[in-house]
């Protein structure tokens, strides 16, 4: 029986993209985990197929692909205002606190209390990412086909250090291959294990009918894209003219829309671009703070790719743009922009290619590679999560001590989300309050 979408209240939807906006920390692995448990689990108002099938496309694009998954369920939820209203509130929380954060960070540099917390932070960070990464291997990986995918991306990246447009190309191909040699482990109709009887039907199920605004034709792909193309030109123009070519924020302009179409894989694989173009062309700040940026963005919510909003806001306190010389109306403009244009190409890529997505959710040539992919990303999400633990557990790259604090604060975390089933917000900040008190008592 088909139902009608607009049963979900938009307001309703508002408010929820509104408060992940604040709670989404753990990365991307720990936003989608959050997400598939409050809208898949908890609410129902979307499928797990859906959702995974939407999850999928969104790992194939550039950019960051929690925030993309947020825009494209809103987008499905309730067309494009929808869309736009959960990618933008998805972002905007991180950006004011990041702008806060940066500031506090120039004007106090090191503020022990706030130390603390994050210090506690980064072991539930992790523990996050490792049980994002079961919960969502244990309902992805439903066959030893799709699992040896999985242990060859992690094998890949981890080992051999490819690079992760490159996995997600092979992992598409093998999943096209597993649908020619194995067509009865990539059927459509196959759902992952227990995800029906879990969870119950949703409000977007998988037999919902597609509304009017998902549909796919090549005049709204037209539209779209101009619209969306125009937006951009018409800033790019506004810019040139009030500030010139050379100025700050032009520079920034174009230089994080670049970054935007570079980032396949996440915010570690543009990172070196960004370190490159920030640090080494532009001087727009030092590699030291680069790298305390780097920490910011791991410890505050929203997507790992804000640190483009630290480096516009150091670069714009570095480079004052404004005749009044003010520090701090400059560094709040320049991460404005830097967040902006790295944001707007991922609004367009959901607009323009959800229709198209949703048209062949049926079509085994198409989701038979997709699941191949989110095979893949299982194995790169567990590589992230080696990463992190490397760096909590020895701060020093194995020249220093273990460190025992993090590994029981980490383990506390993953118990509690485990087997108590416990919030990641209740997580996180039961590991700041630890954080916090072993700083102060190790300083008295």
């Amino acid at each position: 029986m088909n139902k009608n979408i607009d049963t979900i209240p938009f307001k309703q939807a508002l408010w929820y993209w509104f408060k992940l906006g604040f709670i989404s920390f753990g990365g991307p692995a720990g936003q989608i985990s959050m997400m598939h448990q409050e809208l898949v689990e908890k609410r129902k108002w979307i499928s797990e197929q859906r959702f995974l099938h939407a999850l999928n496309y969104c790992m194939v694009l550039p950019g960051p692909e929690a925030q993309q998954l947020a825009t494209y369920i809103g987008w499905l939820m309730h067309g494009v205002s929808g869309g736009i209203a959960a990618g933008v509130l998805f972002v905007l929380p991180s950006l004011f606190i990041l702008i806060a954060l940066t500031w506090s960070y120039l004007v106090f540099n090191d503020v022990p209390a706030v130390s603390g917390i994050l210090y506690g932070i980064k072991p539930a960070v992790t523990a996050i990412i490792v049980f994002a990464a079961y919960r969502i291997g244990s309902r992805t990986l439903s066959n030893r086909y799709l699992k040896l995918i999985a242990a060859l991306s992690f094998f890949a990246i981890f080992a051999l250090n490819i690079p992760f447009p490159l996995i997600v190309l092979g992992a598409g191909v093998l999943g096209w291959l597993g649908a020619h040699c194995f067509p009865n482990q990539f059927h459509i109709s196959e759902h992952p294990a227990n995800s029906i009887n879990s969870f119950g039907p949703a409000i977007i199920d998988d037999h919902t009918s597609m509304p009017g605004h998902a549909k796919f034709t090549w005049s709204k792909i037209y539209k779209t894209g101009l619209t969306g193309f125009g937006i951009w030109a018409s800033l790019i123009l506004v810019l040139l003219i009030n500030f010139g070519r050379h100025n700050l924020l032009t520079q920034m302009a174009w230089f994080f829309t670049k970054a935007a179409l570079l980032t396949f894989g996440g915010a570690y694989a543009v990172l070196p671009y960004v370190y490159q173009g920030g640090v080494g062309h532009f001087y727009w700040l030092t590699g030291t703070q680069m790298m305390d940026g780097l920490a910011l963005g791991e410890t505050t919510p929203g997507p790992l790719i804000m640190i483009v909003a630290f480096v516009g806001f150091v670069g714009g306190w570095n480079h004052p743009v404004f005749e009044t010389n003010s520090l701090v109306w400059s560094g709040i403009a320049a991460a404005s922009i830097a967040t902006l244009f790295t944001f707007l190409p991922s609004f367009l890529f959901i607009l323009i290619g959800g229709p198209l997505v949703e048209a062949t959710r049926d079509d085994l040539k198409m989701t038979a590679p997709l699941k191949g992919i989110t095979a893949a990303v299982v194995g790169v999400i567990l590589n992230l999560a080696v990463f992190f633990a490397w760096h909590v557990l020895w701060p020093l790259n194995f020249n220093g001590p273990f460190d025992v604090f993090s590994a029981l604060t980490g383990t506390v975390a993953f118990v509690l989300l485990f087997k108590f089933k416990r919030g990641m917000v209740t997580v996180i900040g039961l590991s700041a309050i630890l954080g916090l008190l072993y700083s102060l008592l190790i300083t008295n």
